[in-house]
């Protein structure tokens, strides 16, 4: 889940799902599965629930989701640091 109050300049947060979080409209959400297959979640442009899925790749510290990613096709993010209840991505120049 997109932990937004946590976001930085550039950065952007994600918890668990299950993690206590304020109440959001339209907290985007993502699962990366172990066969490179994702899910996604958030608001859409009309403010109705849309849901992707697609592929993902992490290669070294570059995130891809594929053409199905509900923000941009395809959309690259780099890891900045992860661990057992916290991901932080920032977004790439032009990704």
């Amino acid at each position: 889940m997109h932990a937004h109050e946590e976001d930085t300049d550039g950065e952007m947060v994600f918890r668990p799902a299950g993690t206590p979080l304020p109440p959001s409209r339209g907290r985007m959400a993502f699962d990366l599965r172990p066969d490179g297959t994702f899910a996604e979640s958030g608001l859409g442009a009309t403010d109705v629930p849309e849901e992707a899925t697609g592929t993902w790749t992490l290669d070294g510290e570059t995130l891809t989701l594929s053409e199905g990613a509900a923000q941009g096709v395809p959309r690259e993010m780099q890891v900045v640091s992860l661990d057992d209840d916290r991901l932080i991505l920032k977004r790439r120049e032009g990704g």
